[in-house]
């Protein structure tokens, strides 16, 4: 990383969310002012599953002309913090789940051991920032789905210690204690949303400081949780109903609701989620997606290739990476821009929008921003300020939990 760029983050963490202005005459265009401030900003990413390949001979030191995420396309798309997440699908056999879980938590741990001039592993907010300041990318992990405790809190608690800070308490299916949304179809709902174990684990995230994340769950198991939970909520990769009506994404009162809990919503870049049209196509297919699960009840690979083949089929176009900033937009003028942020999903989804085909291309997100009159101060707390923001004040309200404050 050139000195300037250490010199302009160094000067942004020092003045925290303070907007620096830049005299008009030193810009000659759009586009140059919105890579300024997308080098001055602390660009956060909440989700992304490219960690199962580090458990193979992989180089993610290396460029790579397929996938959505490595290193030197994290550095030219400006990144400086990322999730990665601990996923698995459904695991049937008593400590499957946790001994997968603990593989690539140690693939992470590895990965940031065998790259230590450039990446450092960060658990709270503080070390994210220490983390920028040396010119490190900031290595997070999350757990995303519930399952993967195997109902057990000592679980729970050893992926805290290990470095885990948060947990999606489901994940596209039901968990023995917690509603999923699904992903293409709807499940029947099994518990109306959080049972009283759930809100056990939900009332030790908070005593951790781990943060509760609502991507993927029901909207019974959405408001059981901001009913329950003392922090902060968080979506780590959903998008907004109100601009592409899926169960996925959330409606204007959940977003409503948790902003007033102090939460936020990063924003999933995948077109079925965020594009209308694909969202509609999707509704008419459910039942012909329904009975493919039918047809191939023993056989869910075969079951997912079927219903890929189906999608492309009647696939209205492409995506144009406008539409993430549509959702951005959405969450702005409906609550505020302290609740908005980035969870692209990369490496999870099977497509990305035009202009935003991987993470070299994120510039693209504050130079829309820009462009449609939001200022530095807002671009920033999207860009990362607001996560954050919501991350200190879990960790706050854990010390206060614990006793530690």
């Amino acid at each position: 990383m050139p000195f300037s760029r250490r010199l302009a983050l160094a000067l942004s963490l020092l003045l925290c969310t303070a907007c620096i202005t830049t005299r008009p005459d030193e810009i000659r265009s759009l586009r140059e002012l919105a890579d300024r401030i997308h080098e001055r900003a602390l660009v956060i990413e909440t989700h992304s599953d490219t960690t199962p390949l580090f458990e193979t001979d992989w180089d993610f030191a290396e460029r790579h002309d397929d996938g959505h995420m490595d290193l030197p396309r994290i550095r030219e798309g400006g990144l400086d913090a990322v999730f990665f997440s601990i996923w698995m699908g459904k695991t049937p056999g008593e400590g499957r789940a946790i001994k997968t879980a603990i593989d690539r938590i140690d693939a992470v741990h590895e990965l940031v051991r065998r790259l230590p001039d450039e990446l450092a592993l960060a658990t709270t907010a503080d070390e994210i920032e220490r983390a920028v300041r040396r010119d490190k990318l900031a290595v997070l992990m999350g757990v995303e789905g519930g399952h993967i405790i195997e109902d057990d809190l000592r679980a729970l608690r050893t992926y805290y210690r290990l470095g885990v800070r948060y947990m999606t308490l489901t994940h596209s299916f039901h968990t023995n204690w917690a509603d999923s949304a699904g992903t293409d179809v709807p499940p029947e709902p099994r518990h109306g949303g959080l049972t009283e174990f759930g809100e056990q684990i939900v009332a030790e995230m908070n005593r951790l400081g781990m943060l509760v994340d609502i991507s993927h769950v029901a909207d019974s198991t959405f408001w059981d949780v901001l009913r329950v939970s003392d922090a902060p909520v968080v979506a780590t990769h959903s998008s907004c109903r109100a601009v592409a009506d899926h169960p996925r994404n959330m409606s204007d009162a959940m977003l409503r609701a948790m902003a007033e809990k102090g939460g936020v919503i990063q924003i999933n870049f995948f077109p079925g989620y965020i594009d209308p049209a694909k969202t509609e196509m999707a509704k008419r297919l459910i039942p012909q997606v329904k009975a493919l699960y039918e047809k191939y009840p023993d056989d869910p690979e075969r079951a997912r290739e079927e219903r890929i083949a189906l999608y492309e089929a009647n696939d209205p176009g492409p995506t144009p990476a406008s539409l993430v900033v549509d959702h951005i937009a959405h969450v702005i003028e409906l609550v505020g821009d302290d609740h908005v942020g980035l969870g692209a999903d990369w490496d999870g989804v099977p497509s990305l929008p035009e202009g935003l085909e991987d993470v070299s291309k994120l510039g693209f997100v504050t130079a829309e921003l820009l462009k449609r009159g939001y200022g530095e101060d807002t671009i920033r707390k999207v860009l990362g300020g607001n996560m954050l923001r919501v991350m200190r004040e879990t960790e706050a309200v854990a010390a206060k939990l614990d006793g530690r404050d």
